[in-house]
């Protein structure tokens, strides 16, 4: 069977647009006490020169930063006296300002950072947890991306949309402003801070951003695999993702019930310094089971008591065929479905070309296989092949709506698309 007989692009794109801003810290660290003497000293002469103002003057730059910039975001000014306060600790003899010059220090360290100026893509798609205004038969869905701005660093956004019936997608429209979370706790740990991140409510959840905001994610929050988890009828939102720093790399866990609070928590064992883990959507024999790569070429099956503890790992899958010859990796959470677990999966071919294929794993036991696509489900087409890196189709995750696969996916690692799968049509293209 032909790809074209299963497989249904959408004409829906999800490019990046370099209008949406938001304001971070900029200049020292927001975290005083990783702040060299050279950098607090820089920092005071800031201050100085913003103390040196007379109140006129200083009333007047105020003024016109708000003109500048007020428009284009929420509560620029609390958010200015909050970044003050985070600096507080590096200011060596100034505790007494006037609130026009806190809310001055605080611009001077901020800055607008496009966040998907770059690049929108390897989206993975979850149940909403608010089904108000759902389609008749749909659903409504949450859309994660992974976004790229100035400097190659990598953040976690946000859209919302709808599935009709028969399997039409439709995206809602983002909004224009956006937003970072408050840091409503900070635990150190052996491993690395755990990290609680608040959003206000009242948001559309496309004005939420999810930055770096520890040192090993210093440089990205890179994939994040979203899963609908049902934890003992508790349904919960996991998703693994890859923290870099900008010299290593890690597997990391967030996890959130409502997409409006979230808990970023590093994994530990030997299995979380790779790439590409993917948390099945519940337990099996009453452990959590992942599929990841370990060796950068072949998938693994790892099960655990603890969902924060990963080690060993049996191998499940081995490149095949020739347009996997040179590695495998999963493509998202597997997918239960009555025949076993759908993996959705990539491969990497000749002159590094990504594709997407699938695979069947016992639903009992995953680390068997049952079935596999002989040839990809997605593969680049010519119109798809020109970005930031060419020759890339890939998602991180699908999910299942009545008889067919939803599957969002990204183009050349620059923008991303969706294609819809008859279920009973990919299994047949599968061979035992």
């Amino acid at each position: 069977m032909s790809q074209a007989t299963f497989l249904n692009r959408q004409a829906l794109y999800l490019r990046p647009d370099p209008a949406r801003v938001v304001v971070r810290p900029f200049g020292p660290t927001a975290q005083p006490r990783d702040l060299n003497p050279t950098e607090k000293t820089r920092a005071n002469h800031v201050v100085d020169r913003v103390l040196s103002l007379a109140p006129e003057t200083a009333a007047s730059l105020m003024a016109e930063v708000l003109e500048n910039f007020q428009g284009r975001h929420r509560h620029l000014l609390e958010t200015f006296e909050a970044r003050a306060d985070d600096m507080e600790d590096a200011f060596a003899s100034h505790s007494l300002f006037t609130r026009v010059q806190r809310q001055l220090v605080g611009a001077f360290f901020m800055h607008e950072y496009s966040f998907e100026a770059a690049a929108l893509f390897n989206p993975s798609i979850v149940t909403h947890p608010d089904q108000t205004g759902a389609p008749e038969g749909g659903r409504r869905f949450i859309l994660s991306l992974r976004a790229v701005g100035e400097g190659h660093v990598s953040s976690l956004t946000f859209r919302s949309g709808t599935i009709a019936a028969d399997g039409s997608v439709a995206v809602d429209p983002s909004a224009r402003l956006a937003s970072i979370p408050k840091v409503r706790s900070r635990t150190p740990g052996p491993d690395g801070d755990v990290v609680e991140l608040v959003f206000p409510p009242d948001e559309d959840i496309s004005e939420r951003v999810i930055f770096p905001v520890t040192e090993s994610q210093s440089n990205g929050i890179e994939d994040a695999r979203f899963v609908e988890f049902d934890e003992g009828g508790r349904r919960v939102f996991y998703a693994t993702y890859t923290a870099y720093s900008g010299r290593a790399i890690r597997s990391e866990l967030i996890e959130t019930t409502d997409f409006v609070s979230f808990r970023m928590t590093p994994l530990r064992g030997s299995a979380s310094h790779n790439k590409g883990m993917a948390l099945f959507p519940r337990r099996i024999d009453g452990r959590y089971a992942m599929i990841s790569r370990q060796d950068n070429e072949n998938l693994y099956l790892i099960t655990s008591d603890d969902l924060h503890t990963w080690d060993g790992g049996v191998p499940v899958l081995k490149p095949q065929f020739p347009w996997e010859f040179m590695q495998m990796g999963n493509c998202g959470a597997p997918i239960e479905l009555d025949e076993g677990w759908l993996l959705l999966t990539h491969g990497v071919g000749p002159v590094r070309k990504y594709s997407i294929g699938a695979a069947l794993l016992d639903k009992a036991d995953p680390s068997k296989v049952l079935a596999r696509s002989r040839e990809p489900l997605v593969r680049p087409e010519p119109s798809e092949r020109e970005g930031y890196v060419p020759n890339v189709v890939y998602t991180c995750g699908a999910m299942r709506l009545h008889d067919r696969i939803i599957l969002p996916y990204a183009v050349s690692d620059t923008f991303s698309n969706f294609a819809t799968i008859k279920i009973a049509a990919l299994l047949g293209t599968m061979e035992g």
